[in-house]
This record gives structure tokens, sequence and C-alpha cells, in this order.
């Protein structure tokens, strides 16, 4: 990796990874709440419904935290039956309401049995992986475990299993796992490690670590993602998708 590559990487990371960044990113949503459970709900909600225009994105999150009263913990666990039918109108883009319902029926189930998200994610011996893949294809699994689940929702939580670079969970995961003082990430998970974290690799991304030779794989999935990653870890071993800000804020804000 050249000089000038590292340089800017540097440079940019320091940059982007500041609180200024966070209005006007899906990472707003999260920041809004306090409690651990909020976070973890409307972090993995903004993620999995992170794609087309942010403003949009963010504007359908705050649509469905009014849906669940302002408290998704609060409602995910105590609603009622009849509370439900409010989110028969939700929609944004291909996820609909059958998929809102049933993330909310999987929830409700979870949380009534672990205190955080971060369990649905952990596998045995987890300090000895080195990376997340393991735990992806097994949150993957554990999402879809209840019966009668939706075909169609399956489209919208990826695993490496179908070969997908599983952008948005694995920024969900960045967001929940990272810890520096920053502000932006949460780092309020503490069996995962960054070192084990996958770069989401996004569209923007994608197009600037190829720019700067991060990438050679010809089509974006999991093993793109994870040479961008191993390629970052040159410089940050133990913490490599802190270079996200990097590569995400010179695609988006068109500097390169």
């Amino acid at each position: 990796m050249t000089s000038y590559v590292t340089d800017l990487l540097e440079t940019k990371y320091l940059q982007y990874n500041q609180p200024n960044f966070i209005p006007n990113d899906p990472v707003c949503i999260p920041h809004l709440f306090t409690q651990k459970q909020d976070i973890e709900i409307m972090g993995f909600w903004s993620a999995v419904l992170a794609w087309g225009q942010r403003k949009t994105i963010i504007n359908k999150c705050k649509e469905l935290i009014i849906l669940m009263d302002n408290s998704p913990y609060d409602f995910i666990r105590n609603h009622q039956e009849s509370d439900l039918k409010r989110f028969l109108n939700f929609k944004h883009r291909t996820f609909n309401a059958t998929d809102t319902l049933y993330f909310i029926a999987w929830f409700n189930g979870f949380y009534r049995h672990y205190e955080s998200l971060e369990q649905a994610f952990l596998v045995e011996n987890i300090s000895e992986e080195i990376n997340i893949k393991n735990s992806l294809i097994a949150f993957h699994d554990r999402f879809f475990s209840l019966e009668d689940y939706p075909e169609r929702t399956r489209k919208h939580i990826a695993t490496p299993i179908r070969n997908s670079s599983c952008k948005r969970i694995n920024m969900f995961l960045r967001w929940m796992v990272r810890q520096d003082d920053k502000g932006v990430d949460f780092g309020i998970w503490k069996n995962l490690k960054p070192s084990q974290l996958i770069c989401p690799c996004d569209v923007h991304v994608d197009r600037v670590a190829r720019l700067l030779g991060l990438i050679e794989r010809p089509k974006p999935d999991w093993q793109t993602a994870v040479e961008l990653t191993e390629n970052l870890k040159q410089l940050d071993p133990n913490d490599p998708t802190k270079y996200d800000f990097a590569l995400f804020g010179l695609g988006v804000e068109g500097e390169m």
C-alpha cells in the first residue's frame, strides 16, 4: 500500500469520524436513544432499511419510531395485537408491512429470552473467530427460526452463505462494536471484537476502494468485502473498519 493511500485514509478517517457526520447518516436514528435495547433495535432497523437516499431512509425510520410510540423496546415487549394494525401501510422500497410485522414478532420473542441483540450473533468460541462470517450465518438462521416466517423477508437479511457482502449488517455491527471517543459508533457490545468486523462494502466504498487499489476481485460479494478488510488491516489490524468512514466519505462527498 502506497504512502499516499495510507495518508489519505488516515486523514479522511479523522475528518469523517466526527459527530457532524451523524445528522445526515442513518446512524442518527439509534443516536436518538440512550437505552441499549432501543439503540440495538433501531440501529438494526435503520441499517436494514439503508438503501436509497439517506434523507428518505432517515424519515422512514422516524416514521417507524412514531408507530412504536417513540419507545421501540417497550413497544416490542408490550404491544397488543390491535397495535399492529398501524403498520399495515408501512413501506420502504421493497420492505413492506409483512416484513415489518415479522421483525416485530422476532424481536418480541428474542427479547423475552435475552438482554441484548448481541446474543443473536454469538457463536461458540467467538473470541477465536478470525472474522464475523460464522456470526452472520448464525444470526440469519436464528432470525428465521420462527415457524411460518415469510419467505420474502429473507432477502432483507443477508448471509455469507449466499455470498452476499452483507454490507448493511456489517454496517450495523460496526456501529455496535467499534469503540473510540469520537461519538459516532456506540461500542456497546463487548463479546465481538473490532478486529473481527468486515468493512461494509456499499457502492461508494467499493468504487473508492477500487480506485485506491484496495480491491481486485471483479464483483462485489463476500470475498470482496473480506479482501478489502484484509488490506485495511495492513493499516490497523485491530480496527480495520474505521476506514469505512474514509472510503464512504470520499465517495459520498464526491471527492473521488
